[in-house]
Order: C-alpha cells, then structure tokens, then sequence
C-alpha cells in the first residue's frame, strides 16, 4: 500500500531455501529492504552499515521516528565486531545468545553500524536471533542487520509472510517466508552499563538475568530515563544525541560565529560568515538529508562553533522524522 512519498516497486516473496536466502543476501548487499522471519514476528532488515538503506526502511514503515535500531548478526564473532562487550555482557551473551535478548554496548572502534541506525548515540544494540532462517540470512549475508518488525508503524506485528505483504507490498524488494512464526513478546533490552540496566522487559525473565550476575538490575523509570545524562535505549530520552554547541531551529538567519545545518537550494542570510555549513540535501530530498543527518551534526559539533542554525525542513514523510530528531538534539539538557 504505497503511500504518496513512497515509490510503488515490485515486492517478491521467496520460499526460505537456498535460493531465497541468497536472493535475499545479495539483496541486503544492493541495498534493498528484505522481510524475513523471527522466532517472534517478522522483522523488516536492511543492511546495518547503509544509511540510504536504513532511510528507505524508515520510509516504507511511515511516519517513522529516528529511535535506534537493533542490529541482528550472525554469531558472537559478528557481535564483537560492532560493539565492546564487558564482563557483564559476555556472560550475558554467553548464556542467552541465541535468543530474545538485547545488549546495549559502547561501540567497537570502527563500528561499521551507521549514524541513522544508533540515533547518533556512542551505544550500539545487539541480538542474535534465534530462528534458524534469520540465522541463515545473517549467515549468507556476512554482516549486521537492523530488523525493526514488518508492518506499517502503528499496525500489527505480522507473524506470517502474507502479512507483512498486507502491509508493506510496493514498499520493500523482497519477503522470505518462512512459514508462521511463534507469537512472542520482544526481546529483553539490557543496558551493558557501570550497572546493568534493565531498558525493556522481554523474552528474557529478568530473574534469570539477575541471577547469572549475582545483582539486581537497575530499573529506570520514565521520568529518570528522561532526567539522565547517559542515553540509555530506543525512545528513552528527550535528548537521544546532545552536541556541544546548542541547536537552533528553524532559523531564518545565520549569527555571528554560527554553524549551518542547511536543506534544499537556497542558502540563509549570513551564510557568509558561518563557521562551517553542511547541506543536508542540496535537492530538498527527504531521504537523502535523513542519511546525513547524524553524521553531518557531529561533523559541525566538531567545528567547534557555539552554536547550529538548522534551516527550516517541510514536515512531510521522512521530513517528519528528521524534524522530530532535531527537537530532541536542541532539547535542554
């Protein structure tokens, strides 16, 4: 069901043997989006590493919000080499994994997961699933996929293949069915922290977890996931990528000294004397300024500059978005 910012495209659905799972490797590989099964809902995958991947997937689902994604790999091999794993994770990882756990840990240096998939955090979620045709794609494919659920946002989970296609046919390259799936609750989200957080309860008893650590975890509530400096997990926080240098939105000017988050063709009064201007989309395009977004904040934090002026972004589709993660980088904090 394509929507008006979306491009109606040809949705195949492969069988989950051999064939379809290289399909749907080589698939990830060109960039596509590729629906495939869980051991509770499907999951909708794009590869890990691809910005424009990652922008499209957010686009097919609708009205999305740039929350982080969690990263599906293969084994622990895979998992080490996106994120640091402490001695709390390690076992956590060694006793749970394959299954309906998250882990939250710093990033591996050269964490090949892009900016759009962590929500610019410094923090990167992982799973192994458990479902052995998700293994065998992530196995087939050889690297990280985010894999949020494959419907339409604010629809139901799908747990069969003619489900997903319900929702999401014209919008995404391909499906893999792989027969009905477990009805499930999610994952259990664990924030690898100085004390292990407990971020989502899931799949996971967080009895077992406590009693693998010999400790109870911490248990953040709303107003103290808000309140708290560090970013703890997808959604948590006013705030979930704070820059240095304040930002200012919608602006219509450039002051003194000011950085320039610029869109589209035209340019700001002032322009001339910004400390350093990125365009997010030199054409106005949605999707191109959302694979930007995170890496290009950083870039003009890095400049040192006391503050951003961020032109005005239409809120339409992926606009919507991209707004959305703007508020929160000039939340207070």
């Amino acid at each position: 069901m394509p929507t008006p910012d979306t491009i109606a495209i040809e949705t195949r659905i492969l069988p989950a043997d051999a064939t379809g799972l290289a399909a749907a490797a080589a698939m990830f590989a060109r960039g596509g989006l590729v629906a495939f099964p869980t051991e509770t809902v499907y999951g909708l995958g794009a590869d890990a590493s691809n910005a424009a991947a990652i922008a499209r997937l957010y686009q097919a689902k609708g009205r999305p919000a740039f929350n982080p994604l969690i990263a599906h790999v293969a084994d622990l091999a895979a998992a080490r080499r996106i994120g640091r794993f402490d001695d709390a994770a390690e076992r956590l990882a060694a006793a749970f994994w394959p299954g309906p756990l998250t882990l939250v840990v710093a990033q591996a240096d050269g964490c090949p997961v892009a900016d759009l998939a962590t929500a610019g955090l410094d923090t990167v979620a992982i799973r192994i699933p458990s479902h052995p045709v998700a293994r065998a794609l992530l196995a087939a494919f050889g690297g990280a996929v985010v894999a949020p659920s494959a419907n339409v946002s604010g629809h139901v989970s799908p747990t069969t293949a003619a489900h997903v296609a319900t929702d999401l046919a014209g919008r995404i390259d391909l499906i893999l069915d792989g027969g009905a799936v477990d009805v499930g609750v999610e994952s259990t989200i664990i924030g690898c922290f100085d004390v292990p957080t407990l971020l989502r309860p899931g799949g996971v008893p967080s009895e077992a977890i406590e009693a693998l650590l010999g400790r109870p975890l911490a248990r953040p509530g709303i107003a103290e996931a808000h309140a708290a400096e560090q970013p703890l997990a997808p959604g948590m926080l006013a705030s979930h990528y704070a820059p240095r240098a304040a930002v200012r939105l919608e602006a219509t000017e450039v002051g003194p000294g000011e950085a320039l988050l610029a869109f589209g063709p035209a340019t700001l009064p002032g322009a001339e004397q910004a400390a350093a201007i990125l365009n997010l989309s030199p054409s106005a395009d949605p999707a191109e300024a959302a694979t930007h977004l995170f890496g290009y904040l950083r870039s003009l934090d890095a400049k040192g500059a006391h503050s951003i002026a961020v032109m005005p972004i239409p809120n339409d589709g992926l606009g919507e978005a991209i707004n959305d993660r703007l508020r929160r980088a000039a939340a207070p904090r």
